[in-house]
């Protein structure tokens, strides 16, 4: 791996920028080169973040020998296929969320990423904040004593920017609640908390045929109860709270869009409730740059806790499709 480390961009979006931006903030490593199919946008794209090398094709941009990591910023749909092509070509990858859309396409890409070593990382940015630290300590700590119930939401009003080949709002923003339940399940003790769960699901399809919207209710087989919510044509609205037999737990500031300044809400049953401040040096894409850096520089395959590990993100992708599958819609 050299140094500093050279990033490759697969894509020329929104967040595409953001990580651009992230990565000319943390400063340690460079991009070397990015693809996109718009000769306009492309050529917009580069110029701005001062990209001398550019591809209209993302396979050509894989196998530039100058390029030490892919960060793949392609529709859902598309994420699979380019994991499995990057792993191949021995690249470490950085994938947006989600995986995938399908459980094939899961397997697919991380058994790709495991036969050739390589490390490989979901861009659930967030998880690398110290907000999410924060309260995975306090959970650790059990400061709510033994967890009983998760309610978790995520809307936004995006669904006019999506491409249809993402599969809704499962995949774009139901992702994050799922995830950051997922690692706060794990923190009482349930390595794998979605195995075996019961789930019952209700919601409504968007012009593209895809799930707009869409709750959950599901009751974890350590008897935790846990309700997830996500919209993709209205919003933007959070809500992310643990509550525990002590006390509960709510994540104030958006904990999929982290700052600076972040504030959990600890409340001690029928008691004041108290604010925790939790102070940044700059946003999750930020942090997801740094944590990155440094596991490529320690040789490590995958990130350190409290992010997601290949494991992890299999167990999450594999709570998505069910939700998408037992979600009973109306149009």
């Amino acid at each position: 791996m050299s140094t500093p480390v050279r990033w490759g961009i697969l894509g020329t979006s929104f967040i595409s920028g953001v990580m651009a931006d992230a990565i000319a903030a943390e400063g340690e490593t460079r991009i070397q080169a990015v693809a996109g199919r718009h000769p306009e946008r492309l050529t917009q794209f580069a110029d701005q973040y001062g990209i001398e090398c550019r591809y209209q094709d993302y396979d050509a941009l894989i196998a530039d020998p100058d390029v030490d990591i892919v960060y793949i910023a392609l529709p859902n749909h598309l994420h699979h296929d380019y994991v499995v092509k990057a792993a191949q070509a021995g690249k470490a990858i950085l994938c947006e969320k989600s995986l995938s859309v399908d459980m094939a396409g899961t397997e697919a890409a991380l058994s790709a990423v495991a036969d050739a070593g390589v490390f490989f990382a979901e861009g659930l940015m967030y998880l690398n904040h110290p907000v999410v630290a924060r309260a995975v300590e306090l959970v650790s700590e059990g400061r709510l004593g033994e967890l009983k119930a998760i309610h978790a939401s995520y809307s936004a009003a995006i669904s006019q920017f999506v491409n249809p080949g993402s599969r809704g709002t499962l995949y774009n923003l139901g992702c994050y609640p799922a995830s950051l339940a997922h690692l706060m399940l794990q923190q009482t003790g349930l390595v794998t908390p979605f195995n075996g769960a019961q789930l019952q699901a209700l919601g409504r399809r968007g012009g593209d045929g895809n799930v707009c919207e869409s709750a959950a209710s599901l009751r974890l087989r350590n008897g935790i109860a846990m309700q997830l919510h996500s919209a993709e044509d209205y919003g933007l609205h959070w809500r992310f709270t643990l509550v525990g037999s002590d006390a509960s737990l709510e994540m104030v500031t958006n904990p999929w869009l982290p700052g600076t300044e972040n504030n959990l809400r600890l409340t001690v049953h029928e008691q004041p409730s108290e604010t925790i401040e939790v102070a940044a040096e700059g946003d999750a894409f930020l942090y997801q740059v740094r944590a990155v850096r440094q596991a490529l520089e320690a040789s490590q395959l995958q990130l350190s806790r409290p992010a997601a590990t290949p494991e992890d993100s299999r167990e999450i992708m594999a709570l998505l499709t069910r939700w998408e599958a037992a979600t009973a819609t109306v149009s």
